[in-house]
């Protein structure tokens, strides 16, 4: 099943995700320039919620880092490792993933691993990559007298005892987001959920705050002493934005075989993820601005057959609010008129189509079949979960 999550929510003054210069990032759509979270914004924004971690377990969630070093260190410590041993083999770890190289690359290679603590790329590891790969590297270890013999462990012949790499079970948030690696040591997952940069409806004004720190220390009284301790600006906006998602159950399934009651475990991820989308914002400026937005309205539409159709369209032209009707009510008439075209024009098969609607505007939209309205968020997020089997 296909699961397309197509939310709205209207944010005031933030700076939720920043380019290069500390600005709010931007697009244009539309031919207008619009304000712009990122997809990896949001995507990390709701891998990291206590919401998602608390739905979902800390057991089954996994680690994005360079860290690998590290993360085998702890781990062959815990199986009883000593400490001495456990540093001696970072070095090799730092490289893990690296076939060794010669002549002059060689060289770069010696020069990498003056940093042990860490890889070259970053990647998503699940408890049981650790685990198994912390296991192997404990056998090697045992077999030898002296740091020494630990500094002439090959990792290559790590590598050719490591068997279980394309059946080694992944975490919840690697079969959610995929992983793609260089190594043959992990598996690459192809990503269960699709995420789309979101998008203002309406065209974005930028501002910019000029504020001054005052030194505590400083009085004021004399002229000498009147100045700021700090002048600073930063830019921000103020912007309705249509976030998109999609979630293939099929291949979430699949990605999580191996684990125990994987049905059990899809229904928790499906709702980690619409909770997480809902409840929790880009911390991105959070201590300034306090942006903390619920969604004004969400819409959740599951397919059998999987063609996935983003609602984006419905704000090529740009939304303005006018007379009584605020943007947030045009949004989700635009968004309501362009579901309702497609369904018309395309006819794309549509199993359940479920509807929240904040009940400041529910009256004001014309929400009917075949949209099940849900009176509150919770329910809508139950009569999707009860769909899965």
């Amino acid at each position: 099943m296909l699961i397309e999550i197509h939310m709205l929510k209207n944010y005031p003054p933030t700076n939720l995700n920043r380019d290069d210069l500390g600005s709010p990032k931007t697009c244009v759509f539309g031919g207008t320039n619009r304000s712009r979270i990122s997809s990896q914004c949001l995507k990390r924004s709701w891998r990291k919620s206590e919401i998602f971690t608390d739905t979902v377990g800390v057991e089954y969630l996994g680690i994005r880092t360079r860290k690998f070093p590290v993360l085998i260190k702890e781990k062959l410590e815990e199986l009883g490792v000593s400490t001495e041993y456990a540093e001696a083999i970072m070095p090799e770890m730092s490289v893990f993933m690296k076939k060794k190289e010669k002549g002059k690359e060689k060289k770069k290679e010696k020069e990498s691993k003056e940093d042990v603590t860490i890889t070259a790329q970053i990647a998503m590891y699940s408890t049981q990559d650790i685990e198994d790969i912390a296991i192997v590297v404990k056998e090697e270890l045992e077999r030898c007298h002296s740091i020494s013999d630990v500094k002439k462990i090959d990792r290559e012949d790590i590598w050719k005892k490591i068997k279980n790499a394309q059946i080694r079970p992944v975490s919840v948030d690697i079969a959610l987001f995929g992983r793609m690696v260089t190594s043959d040591m992990f598996r690459d997952v192809e990503a269960a959920v699709q995420v789309a940069h979101a998008i203002s409806t309406n065209r974005v004004v930028m501002e910019s705050d000029y504020f001054v720190a005052m030194d505590d220390l400083v009085s004021g009284k004399n002229q000498g002493d009147s100045r700021a301790g700090m002048i600073e600006n930063t830019e921000f906006n103020s912007s309705c934005y249509y976030i998109y998602a999609s979630i293939d159950t099929d291949i979430l399934a699949e990605n999580l075989k191996g684990l125990e009651d994987v049905p059990q475990l899809v229904k928790k991820s499906v709702k980690a993820m619409l909770n997480a989308m809902a409840f929790t914002d880009p911390s991105g400026k959070q201590h300034a601005f306090a942006g903390h937005i619920l969604p004004s309205f969400a819409l959740v539409e599951c397919k059998e057959k999987k063609i996935p159709v983003s609602y984006s369209n419905a704000f090529a032209e740009t939304v303005y609010p006018g007379g009584e009707t605020g943007i947030i009510q045009k949004s989700i008439e635009k968004l309501l008129e362009e579901r309702q075209l497609i369904e018309q024009e395309f006819m794309v098969p549509v199993k359940e189509s479920f509807v929240f609607c904040s009940s400041r505007y529910a009256e004001k939209v014309d929400l009917q079949a075949p949209l099940t309205v849900c009176r509150n968020y919770e329910e809508m997020t139950q009569k999707v979960i009860s769909l899965l089997v």
